[in-house]
């Protein structure tokens, strides 16, 4: 991905010096590929999942809902401390903001020809846990989004995640989930996310699954959409960058994940759409590059 050399976003809160804001060990799920990340731990302990998805789903699939675990509060840290980081995590850091500004210019691009104006979302990185609108969560979760602050969380260790346990490295791969994250912001101005939270009281465990996979599918649309627009404007991708995309696509697809972590699937326990749902999803949104196929939410769900 050619991304040395542009701009970079101004809207990047740095917040790995104050340890992401004190308090004592805690968990939180987000309503981007962090999630699935946070049942495979939770299987790996013998635990159930559906309890996690349950609270989840509770609280809202596009933000994150805390659960302070037992342990000390500790004292604040000073959010103005300087950074200590390696030249990995400073190209890491450089890469975020980069991309974070495409989705800016793409975004508020694509809103103007709409007649609407695009509010521009706030990136923060962190270090092991991080407190937010929407409550606490852990660097194990993964990225998330928050709805109640429009803010993207994201620990840049989860990179090394992502090249080493999922298989899926280079920055195109790298860039598609910030772009999955900036898509449910583009959803929560678009109302779309409060809309599918606010019918969760309204329906069984099993409808609102099939709900929050049709919002994660739509977010992988908007992903792919932005990178259409993108490419077409500044020609960010070189020839395998679409190939790692679709490779990370892949590799968290609910069905994969479940097979890899328990040896079988569950259908009716998806919450982000299977490999090949996301992959269909993000290429349509690559292809097309076209807001009016982005509904998610009409077609019959076994034809997503």
């Amino acid at each position: 991905m050619r991304w040395q050399g542009r701009r970079q976003s101004e809207n990047v809160e740095d917040r790995r010096a104050s340890g992401g804001g004190g308090g004592g060990p805690v968990l939180a799920m987000g309503g981007g590929v962090g999630t699935i990340i946070l049942v495979i731990i939770v299987l790996l302990m013998g635990g159930d999942p559906r309890a996690l998805l349950n609270l989840v789903n509770q609280r809202g699939g596009g933000g994150a809902g805390g659960i302070q675990l037992p342990g000390g509060g500790g004292a604040a840290a000073d959010p103005n401390a300087p950074v200590e980081e390696s030249p990995e995590e400073a190209q890491l850091r450089e890469f975020v903001s980069v991309v974070l500004a495409e989705t800016e210019e793409v975004w508020t691009q694509v809103f103007a020809e709409q007649g609407e104006r695009y509010a521009e979302p706030k990136l923060v990185l962190f270090r092991g846990q991080v407190s937010s609108a929407c409550g606490f969560a852990q660097a194990a979760m993964g990225p998330f989004y928050c709805g109640e602050d429009q803010k993207v969380y994201i620990d840049l260790s989860f990179y090394d995640e992502l090249r080493s346990k999922f298989k899926a490295p280079g920055d195109f791969a790298q860039a598609y989930v910030i772009a999955h994250e900036i898509g449910h912001h583009v959803q929560k101005q678009m109302g779309i996310l409060d809309q599918v939270h606010a019918r969760r009281r309204q329906m069984s465990d099993e409808e609102y699954n099939r709900l929050s996979v049709r919002l994660e599918l739509q977010a992988d649309f908007l992903a792919g959409l932005w990178a259409h627009h993108a490419q077409k404007t500044n020609k960010i991708l070189d020839p395998d960058d679409l190939e790692e995309a679709l490779r990370a696509a892949t590799a968290i697809g609910d069905d994969r994940l479940q097979k890899q972590s328990q040896g079988f699937v569950v259908p009716d326990s998806f919450t982000h759409g299977t490999s090949a749902q996301r992959v269909r999803w993000f290429k349509r949104g690559f292809e097309t590059g076209d807001m009016s196929k982005a509904d998610t939410f009409k077609i019959p769900y076994e034809e997503l």
